[in-house]
């Protein structure tokens, strides 16, 4: 590769250009009639919600970029502005389009199958009416406060990501304003009209926002922003209201901690947190139909400019359609439901360290029910020979079963080490708590590294025995939530192997002493040395091929824009190396450029589980290796967290993984591939068998969950005749 630039900008997608592009395939799903209707809704919420948080960041943080002065180029060769620039016309043209999805498609699809949306209040029958009005006298009218802005009353703040109502009204004549004569002859005179005057009213969150009507047949729901907006009259009695329409705002929710400087972490998170609802706006989603003047007061009180305004054809921000799927009675058109099967081997041991203790556990979540990595934790929290319990917790669940039993082994004597990640990206407040509630329990809580996040997915569990001392250990691609572990496809590994053990006692003191030890058994952690690993993998990959033999690489993950990894594969590519690369997101990396990446295929599978486990395989000249990780080939991962690379070498495991890569490279019916332009297309399946690998998955299981019943079944235990009399 004499003299050819690998950092040349052509090679290269800007990232932001790649997320959007995720978006695009979600809401290909959303389009797709051969989806059942109510996941194609899901896939629309979905769409909208990853607006919010790419908003919320991305360019937010472009924006503070440009604010800053800062100019440097990204690996595509273009700044901050230009990014903004392209961002505004892509987001513009993604919203059109998924408007135009749900106004085409979607809305005359849930007419067919019994469910009417009533997109206006002013679309009701007089019944319906009567019912809306009663509804809100009841049920709503009590909850509201709605915020005139006058002299006295300044432009009220509103709140991040909340739904809103705008109105301009005007100030009633009253017998005693008529009184003053003068005054009232001067304004004739004077031709001057009656100032309007602007005020706004928040939908409650804490209110259901579908709202259902009365209907014979079928389903028919409104929305509560229409409710309102139908009596918002009665908000303002002394008033006229001339017009009304929806709003909703996004702010900067990139927040920005002085690690160094701040004397108490925790106390400095719910600081930024709270700040985050008044981030600067970002921006504005209003209805094509709002007034110009309504809009115009919205646009310069907010300071919002004109490439964030988001002018809607339809109802403004639609993750509502996440609940719309939760509607009872349309399970026809939902994929049937699949439950996790059981984790045959711990299930029937007499305990789950007795069935570590026999091989190495891999667990294919959601396939596999996650309830053993909670059991790990309750049997450990009591059983009196563990003495010790250490993990990380990045994101956990609502009402965690997992904190709940690091409590109750706190409570039992055991020492119980946390490290709480305060700085996980709107999980922050969730975290907090958790960290306030384990502290009180009596478990040694950290709050993550100054500088670094602890993304890392680790359990140790020290256990005393009549052979001495054994550790045992639980390793993740995914985090420890029982209700995400359901949605998330990951690999989570249960193994009692010395070496392992070894080095997660190690982990546990960097993280808690900040001991560095010497060396490493079996794991590899960033951001220390995991990038020189794989670095040093995939060279060794591009070795073999220059030397005659077959180089191969596959990976799995979420992201990949690491310009050193891409550079390492394209050269490896050069070499000859056959690399198949399975990634969910965002991706930076092109190919089919000659000479550079021409040996690489980048697969994107969009499907009813979100695509979450990181796996890495290099062939290594027949000795194969596999590892999972909590990382992706991001520079945050490698360069800025705490996270875990880690072997998998049980033969039967190993198989596994082989089996999960080469069933997700062979789906042909949720997987997009990546072209040489950067776009993305499915495969023409005209000729060919219809295959989504999630659904074999599925399948598997259940095969596999009627196999172990009919064994057990079909097993007799032998009871030996037990006669006194002979």
């Amino acid at each position: 590769m004499a003299g050819l630039n690998l950092r040349n900008p052509e090679y290269y997608i800007n990232r932001e250009m790649s997320w959007l592009g995720f978006d695009e395939r979600i809401l290909g799903e959303a389009k797709d009639k051969s989806i059942p209707l109510f996941e194609r809704l899901k896939f629309l919420s979905i769409v909208s919600s990853n607006l919010d948080e790419f908003y919320m960041v991305r360019v937010a943080s472009l924006k503070d970029m440009v604010d800053a002065g800062y100019t440097k180029k990204d690996i595509a060769g273009l700044t901050p502005k230009q990014q903004l620039a392209i961002i505004s016309t892509k987001t513009h043209e993604l919203v059109a389009n998924q408007y135009s999805t749900y106004n085409r498609s979607l809305i005359p699809a849930m007419n067919e199958v019994g469910l009417t949306v009533v997109r206006s209040h002013e679309e009701l029958t007089e019944e319906e009416a009567k019912y809306v009005d009663e509804y809100f006298e009841e049920n709503v009218y009590p909850v509201l406060t709605p915020m005139a802005v006058d002299s006295s009353r300044p432009f009220p703040l509103i709140r991040n990501k909340s739904l809103n109502i705008g109105a301009l009204v005007k100030r009633k004549e009253t017998p005693s304003r008529a009184k003053n004569e003068d005054a009232d002859k001067a304004k004739k005179k004077n031709g001057a009209k009656a100032e309007t005057e602007f005020a706004t009213v928040q939908v409650p969150g804490v209110l259901n926002r579908i709202v259902p009507l009365p209907c014979r047949e079928g389903k028919k729901i409104i929305f509560l922003e229409e409710v309102i907006e139908r009596n918002i009259s009665k908000l303002f009695l002394n008033y006229d209201v001339i017009c009304a329409s929806p709003f909703r705002i996004m702010r900067n929710a990139d927040l920005s901690i002085d690690e160094d400087e701040a004397e108490d972490l925790l106390k400095e998170i719910e600081k930024q947190v709270k700040r985050r609802q008044w981030g600067k706006a970002i921006r504005l989603e209003v209805q094509d139909s709002i007034p110009k003047k309504l809009l115009k007061i919205l646009v310069d009180e907010l300071q919002i400019e004109e490439e964030d305004i988001f002018r809607i054809d339809g109802t403004v921000d639609l993750t509502v359609f996440m609940k719309v799927y939760g509607l009872d009675g349309f399970e026809e058109y939902k994929m049937p439901k699949f439950s996790p099967i059981p984790v045959y081997d711990v299930e029937g041991a007499p305990s789950i360290f007795d069935a570590i203790q026999k091989k190495d556990i891999l667990m294919h979540h959601p396939y596999e029910s996650f309830e053993p990595v909670v059991n790990f934790i309750k049997e450990a929290a009591r059983d009196k020979d563990v003495l010790a319990i250490k993990q990380t917790l990045y994101r956990v669940s609502g009402n965690s079963p997992i904190i709940a039993a690091l409590a109750e082994a706190a409570d039992n004597g055991k020492q119980v080490s946390v490290l709480v990640e305060l700085k996980a990206r709107f999980d922050e407040e969730n975290n907090i708590v958790w960290a306030r509630k384990l502290e009180k329990a009596g478990c040694h809580v950290i709050y993550g590294l100054v500088g670094l996040k602890t993304h890392s997915k680790i359990t140790l569990v020290v256990r005393r025995e009549e052979d001495g001392i054994r550790r045992y250990v639980h390793l993740a691609t995914g985090n420890y939530n029982d209700a995400t572990a359901k949605l998330y496809t990951d690999l989570g590994l249960f193994t009692c192997n010395e070496a392992i053990g070894e080095d997660a006692t190690a982990v546990f003191n960097m993280l808690s002493g900040y001991s560095e030890p010497e060396g490493w058994n079996k794991l590899s952690l960033a951001p220390l040395w995991m990038k020189d690993k794989f670095l040093a993998l995939i060279a060794r990959e591009k070795e073999l091929a220059v030397n005659g033999e077959e180089g191969r690489i596959v990976a799995k993950m979420n992201s990949l824009c690491d310009q050193d990894i891409i550079m390492a594969l394209y050269e490896a590519s050069n070499a000859g190396v056959k690399i198949d690369l399975i990634v969910r997101g965002i991706c930076c990396m092109k190919v089919g450029i000659p000479g550079v990446s021409d040996n690489i295929t980048v697969h994107s599978i969009v499907g009813n589980y979100l695509e979450h486990s990181r796996i890495y395989y290099f062939r290594n000249g027949g000795n194969e290796e596999f590892y999972l990780s909590s990382a992706d080939w991001m520079p945050r991962n490698l360069e800025r967290r705490v996270e875990i690379l880690f072997p998998v070498e049980a033969k039967e495991l190993t198989e596994r993984l082989r089996h999960i890569l080469d069933t997700e490279l062979r789906d042909n019916l949720k997987a997009y591939f990546l072209q040489p332009d950067g776009s993305y297309a499915k495969l023409d399946k005209r000729g060919k068998v219809p295959f989504g690998s999630q659904d074999a998955f599925c399948e598997e299981a259940l095969e596999k969950k009627n196999t172990h019943q009919k064994d057990v079944k079909n097993t007799r235990v032998f009871v030996p005749e037990t006669n006194p009399a002979k």
